[in-house]
């Protein structure tokens, strides 16, 4: 990020520079801002951008079908599936929420005046009922070839159940979805890989004609988000174990702290599964049956910290580029984002392709990502943190109402000590 920063703020003074608008190179005459702002910056950073959105609909897809079909039996969700889920749902809802809220309140993209490409256009407003309506696809193919999320959502959604259902047929087709899974995974990890040349395009393209006096709405944002994290991560999963739990909150933060640390070195859910399941079970108190089901699953479809970013990311984006998002667009990051976090990947960098996904939804410019990728790397180890703290403590208040909890190791504090 810092050597794109430096390259732009570097041709930004040379543009700037009438005499030195052309450049001689093996022989020929180029403009600068032909030949590298025009040309190398925006075909490289706008490579990756498609290589962003080409992610998005077999990642959420194939995530979500892998997910839905690994229950196995629908009937185990019973009781514990379904508090566990919607506790998850909630919490996200709210973390977005809550994310949107601060975000208007503070306004980090305000004074940016970042002009499109294109014109603008909102298009047609639509009513509640019809938003609900269009959430089905009538043709799942063509929702995928048009990035429908929503319905595509909606539709793997359906098929993993459906799969749970078909007996050995089912088994077969979620094998190959698992194996299927693996390789998208791989597919982010070779993007990922090529990331930093990606952000070294946008970035230098973006300084300029981006001021510096702007970096000030990025350090704006970065305390957005960050503030938000620890909001929520300490207030409002602190008032879910002491108001519904009946808990203590600081027993719980100090037990999780090495898990949490470790997930913020990792900035992967899935990497902290394990560590996760040993504390929750041998120093919360919570019976592994619940724990075994409760922590891989919030793994899968918990993503409060991604879905924190991602509600301050549109907000910012959109007011960076001038653009009005009124009651209905944010309702619709809102339940974009939540439905969305149900088939994340808990490793690192997924957060930006989903991001990717709800800006699409609300008709915003993808190009905004760049605005925010330099910082994001320490936002993703923290929202991770975030994240996984969640899945512990929506699996001690299931526990707790399933009474399968021991309140004894909860409270003590030398529990697991071992570990």
């Amino acid at each position: 990020m810092a050597l794109g920063i430096l390259v732009g703020a570097f041709f930004k003074w040379i543009i700037g520079n009438e005499a030195d608008k052309e450049i001689a190179l093996l022989g020929f005459s180029f403009g600068v801002k032909a030949f590298f702002v025009d040309g190398i910056f925006h075909v490289g950073g706008q490579i990756f951008v498609a290589s962003l959105k080409m992610l998005v609909v077999p990642l959420v897809l194939v995530s979500l079908v892998c997910g839905t079909s690994s229950l196995k039996d629908i009937s185990t969700l019973g009781r514990i599936g379904s508090k566990a889920m919607g506790m998850f749902i909630l919490t996200t809802a709210m973390a977005i929420a809550l994310a949107i809220f601060f975000a208007v309140l503070v306004s980090p993209g305000s004074g940016v005046n970042m002009q499109l490409a294109t014109a603008f256009d909102p298009g047609e407003v639509k009513s509640v009922a019809q938003v609900f309506i269009d959430m089905f696809p009538s043709n799942p193919i063509d929702a995928m070839a048009k990035g429908e999320m929503l319905q595509i959502i909606i539709f793997a959604v359906l098929f993993g159940i459906a799969i749970t259902m078909s007996g050995a047929a089912g088994e077969r087709i979620r094998l190959f979805f698992e194996d299927m899974n693996v390789i998208v995974m791989q597919l982010v990890e070779l993007v990922m890989k090529v990331s930093p040349y990606g952000v070294f395009f946008l970035m230098a393209k973006l300084f300029t004609t981006l001021e510096l006096a702007d970096m000030a709405n990025l350090g704006k944002y970065f305390g957005v988000v960050l503030f938000v994290l620890f909001f929520h991560g300490v207030v409002v999963y602190g008032s879910f174990l002491f108001f519904v739990g009946r808990l203590n909150p600081i027993i719980f933060f100090s037990k999780m702290r090495e898990t949490a640390l470790f997930a913020f070195s990792t900035s992967s859910s899935n990497a902290t599964v394990a560590s996760n399941l040993a504390t929750t079970t041998h120093k919360l108190g919570v019976d592994n049956k619940v724990a075994s089901f409760t922590i891989p699953l919030g793994a899968t479809i918990n993503m409060d910290g991604t879905a924190i970013m991602q509600g301050v990311a549109t907000v910012f984006i959109a007011q960076v580029y001038n653009i009005d998002l009124d009651t209905s667009d944010y309702l619709m990051v809102v339940l974009t984002a939540t439905l969305a976090s149900i088939g994340t990947a808990g490793v690192p960098g997924v957060g930006l392709v989903m991001l990717a996904m709800v800006l699409e939804q609300v008709g915003l410019p993808v190009e905004g990502i760049a605005l925010i990728l330099g910082v994001d790397r320490l936002l993703d180890m923290t929202r991770t943190a975030v994240n996984i703290t969640g899945d512990a403590m929506i699996s001690c208040l299931v526990a707790k109402q399933e009474k399968c909890f021991d309140a004894e190791v909860y409270n003590d504090p030398k529990a697991g000590e071992h570990l």
